[in-house]
């Protein structure tokens, strides 16, 4: 898969460092990726909660961190739409 808006990932773990290693390993991750459907992504990530619009949220590092991607699985596409604290996230409506 191709990662895009990486910026907001390297931004954000500029500012939050324990989340780091975990962003870095999740985009890792994401780029050998094959995902065809929400289901291969469930296998992967069993935590891990689609939402309207092909979106997914992924727990990052045991749930501190939240990460929301819009997929585009016929193009082989993830884009990176919001990352944030756990606390962050609770606030947010999507």
């Amino acid at each position: 898969m191709k990662v895009l808006n990486r910026d907001k990932l390297v931004s954000f773990y500029s500012k939050h460092a324990s989340a780091r290693k975990a962003l870095e390993a999740w985009i890792s991750e994401a780029e050998n990726a094959n995902w065809k459907t929400t289901h291969d992504v469930k296998k992967r990530y069993p935590s891990a909660d689609p939402i309207s619009n092909n979106r997914v949220i992924f727990n990052i590092k045991g749930n501190h961190f939240r990460l929301v991607v819009k997929m585009r699985y016929q193009n082989g596409i993830v884009l990176v739409e919001w990352v944030g604290t756990h606390a962050e996230y609770s606030k947010k409506h999507f």
